[in-house]
């Protein structure tokens, strides 16, 4: 159910996974080198020094942060320390929510985002929330689609679940890719809402999904806590902490990155709609397009990994997924695109 399976496939560039095509800053590869001296000891469990960069970086108070072995550690542990009987999923949409939702034999509930409507979530959604729902899981920017959720219609839905007594779980994992995610982010506004929970990631914006690490932002203490019992003691590595610690200070790194994804994207975009292939718009560092011609059995072939999205719920045969990467790796996934379409 995810991408990058480089280890089953014979892969020369990999578009199945959205890590920042930069690779991992400089300052973050030091750190990890520099951390083999301390795995002799036990990581710091409290975590003090990441704490501390992430309150900076993010302009929120430290005691509203919890740290987790990435995200996905974060989601299981929400669902098992809230204990939902019911839990709202709108799909297509990562797999990771239903996997933590079915962890906790949590009743799960799908919305359906229609294709004809560039699977957004309108006011029509709103109709669809109801008093005995626990848990609903958002993702902005959504993955696989990569559309945002509009700040005043993310307050549209805090307020009816606070209403209805709905814990809100924004998943912002990707949303450092777009520009201007500062008026976008939602992590200011935790103390606004005591039923949202923020979840954020340094795995894909500072390619590092082999470190695992991840951290979310609620500003209601009873919540934290009962999120925090499921966490294991020294959850997080010496590794994933200076990791960390070094990420939260590449400002200049996430917005030159931002600007790269954003031209790289639109160009991608203009070129795949050229070969009438269906692009899905999107803010993010990947693109949803479809295509009835079988795109990954023969990019495969000559060794680029698209993700295949026919196992998401909601998407089926012919979707397909493609990370921003470098220039140069962009073209050539579009020349063997065109080749394979016989465009050229």
């Amino acid at each position: 159910m995810h991408g990058g399976d480089i280890y089953r496939n014979r892969v020369n560039i990999d578009f199945s996974i959205n890590s920042n095509p930069f690779g991992m800053p400089e300052s973050v590869k030091n750190a990890l080198q520099e951390s083999i001296v301390n795995c002799g000891s036990y990581p710091d469990i409290r975590n003090e020094k990441l704490l501390a960069a992430i309150a900076a970086k993010d302009g929120v108070n430290k005691e509203h942060i919890l740290c987790g072995n990435g995200a996905s550690e974060l989601f299981m542990s929400i669902v098992h320390g809230l204990l939902p009987k019911k839990i709202m999923i709108p799909v297509p949409s990562f797999f990771g929510y239903e996997y933590a939702a079915a962890a906790s034999d949590s009743e799960i509930l799908f919305y359906k985002m229609k294709e004809e409507e560039g699977f957004n979530l309108n006011r029509e959604f709103l109709a669809f929330l109801k008093r005995g729902i626990d848990i609903l899981f958002l993702a902005n920017p959504n993955n696989p689609t990569g559309n945002l959720i509009a700040p005043v219609f993310l307050e549209a839905v805090l307020k009816v679940c606070k209403k209805l007594d709905i814990i809100v779980v924004l998943d912002e994992c990707f949303l450092e890719f777009v520009e201007g995610e500062g008026e976008l982010s939602l992590k200011l506004s935790i103390n606004k809402w005591p039923n949202l929970i923020v979840v954020r990631s340094f795995t894909k914006i500072f390619a590092i999904p082999g470190v695992r690490l991840g951290y979310l932002l609620c500003a209601e203490e009873v919540l934290l806590q009962k999120i925090k019992r499921q966490l294991p003691e020294w959850n997080l590595s010496s590794f994933a902490q200076a990791a960390g610690v070094n990420a939260c200070g590449e400002k200049d790194y996430i917005a030159y990155t931002a600007a790269f994804v954003k031209r790289e994207r639109e160009y991608m975009t203009g070129k795949l709609q050229q070969m009438g292939i269906k692009v899905f718009p999107s803010e993010a560092d990947y693109l949803l397009f479809y295509s009835e011609y079988p795109l990954y059995e023969k990019l495969l072939e000559r060794g680029i990994l698209i993700r295949d999205c026919s196992n998401f719920r909601g998407l089926g045969k012919g979707f397909y997924r493609a990370a921003v990467r470098t220039a140069e790796e962009n073209r050539c996934l579009l020349k063997e695109i065109e080749k394979q379409k016989g465009c050229g």
